[in-house]
């Protein structure tokens, strides 16, 4: 098998290996998510449940209370409106016991007490409808000893086994608070992991092409070497170089859209999970401002600070890995673009460009200096998106320290033109002068926005028209990109 061949190979069968782990990893957050939103379900209706029995328990205490309030109005002469409110609370209090029996039925220990307050219930009753039917003389000996009262003595029963009941209920409740902030936690952990694991993926792909695109460099850069005499295997090499280019821009198409699907599916995964982080923290507020002491520490630490933390994380991950795959489908589509040839006014090309920049180049204090430039034929849009790079770059790396001037220049050579757009900015150190066309790769003090494309767009479109891209510069010494073109531009031949 030849070297390029088996070069090919080797990478096909990596990216093909990188692309398999981020499908794993997808397929490990579905599954994590699944599992969260169950046990969430979970924990979240036993929760209810648990407040639910906490509220009849409530209920149920205070109608008991007040039907004893109503007795002892009774007995001291209240007459047949304290007997109404008497048992109508009575009533209360058998429903709420009806419904605390039917939803601790599930519970052995609540169920046993459910049937012994019913128990003590019945008793109460009668206790207190026998007090209230005596006579006078017994109903005055009544209001003298309530505490020795056979009736309060129930009364007092029923409302220690409520208590008992209630006490149960908020073991329950912090029982089962304390599993879900753990599986909480636990999905956390893993939907961490999972996006940790995307970005490494994402940062091997690209470490992955950027050699392969820096084999590629390399390689073109010894054809520049070559003298004329050796025209044959410069053309030979040419087209080895453009079908590798191809290949590149193949594998770049391919591997941006098979990350794409998990990446929108992990962004879609993180917000299900913001959401439903706001659901728990809403329940959370709700319970801490009716019953704080049943909020651990650490609860509310895992969801109102550590779970926004990582979902955060998440996010801008994801989104600084859609920005590098938008980069990589920018790159490759131009890459595939087919060329038009036609005359290009390259005057009133730069003079279109500088239009455009006016309001920026006025803002920056700067000036564009446009010196006639020869006849060119090649694809016009790829020639504008060059120099548009170049100037703006240009505009963008300025020296502060002194009034702006980038200069657009040209002349022939032979049977090519050369374009330079030159600036008195601040530089590029000689040790980058390689590196800053490079994808993703900057120089010097990263001060303005970019992700490193520019440059390496310029280049990959100086090459589909045949072209060189050269910088000559030094530190503070301002800049001079220097472009080669054809001057005709062979249709097919890019």
């Amino acid at each position: 098998m030849p070297q390029t061949e088996q070069t090919q190979s080797r990478f096909t069968r990596r990216v093909m290996a990188l692309v398999a782990i981020g499908f794993l990893a997808l397929i490990a957050a579905g599954v994590a998510t699944a599992w969260l939103q169950a046990r969430s379900q979970q924990m979240g209706n036993w929760v209810e449940h648990t407040l639910g029995v906490q509220a009849r328990l409530a209920d149920f205490a205070s109608a008991n209370e007040r039907v004893e309030t109503a007795r002892r109005g009774v007995l001291l002469g209240g007459g047949t409106d304290f007997r109404k409110r008497m048992d109508l609370a009575a009533g209360e209090a058998r429903a709420a016991l009806d419904d605390i029996a039917r939803v601790t039925a599930d519970n052995p220990r609540q169920a046993r007490r459910a049937r012994a307050l019913r128990d003590l219930l019945v008793r109460q009753r009668e206790l207190q409808l026998r007090s209230i039917s005596t006579t006078d003389a017994r109903r005055s000996a009544a209001q003298g000893a309530f505490e020795d009262d056979p009736a309060v003595i129930v009364t007092r029963q029923v409302r220690d086994l409520s208590r008992s009941m209630i006490a149960e209920e908020r073991k329950l409740l912090a029982v089962r608070q304390v599993e879900q902030a753990n599986a909480l936690a636990t999905f956390y952990a893993i939907l961490a992991l999972t996006g940790v694991l995307l970005v490494i993926v994402a940062a091997i792909t690209l470490t992955v092409m950027l050699r392969y695109t820096r084999d590629l460099t390399a390689s073109r850069i010894e054809l520049r070497r070559l003298n004329q005499g050796l025209e044959a295997m410069v053309d030979a090499r040419t087209a080895e170089l453009q079908r590798a280019n191809q290949e590149i821009q193949r594998f770049a198409y391919i591997v941006s859209h098979d990350l794409r699907s998990p990446l929108v599916n992990v962004m879609g995964f993180t917000a299900e999970l913001d959401a439903a982080r706001k659901t728990v923290s809403a329940h959370l507020d709700a319970v801490e401002a009716s019953s704080p002491e049943l909020v651990a520490e650490a609860v509310r630490l895992a969801v109102r600070e550590d779970l926004p933390e990582a979902i955060g994380f998440i996010r801008t991950s994801t989104q600084k890995m859609d920005r590098l795959i938008n980069a990589i489908l920018r790159l490759s589509r131009e890459g595939r673009r087919n060329l038009m040839v036609e005359s290009v006014d390259l005057d009133a090309l730069v003079q279109s460009i500088v239009d455009s920049l006016q309001h920026r180049v006025s803002d920056v204090g700067a000036e564009i200096l446009a010196e006639a430039l020869p006849a060119l034929t090649s694809d016009r849009l790829a020639v504008e998106q060059i120099l548009s790079n170049l100037i703006e770059n240009a505009l963008k790396y300025l020296n502060p320290g002194r009034p702006g001037v980038i200069t657009v220049r040209g002349h022939n050579e032979g049977d090519r033109v050369v374009l330079e757009v030159a600036d008195n900015g601040r530089g590029v150190d000689p040790r980058d002068h390689e590196r800053i066309f490079d994808l993703f790769r900057r120089s010097g003090a990263q001060d303005q926005p970019g992700e490193g494309i520019g440059l390496a767009h310029v280049r990959a479109l100086a090459y589909r028209l045949g072209g060189l891209i050269e910088i000559r510069s030094e530190l503070d010494r301002g800049a001079t990109f220097r472009l080669s073109l054809p001057r005709v531009l062979k249709p097919g031949g890019e």
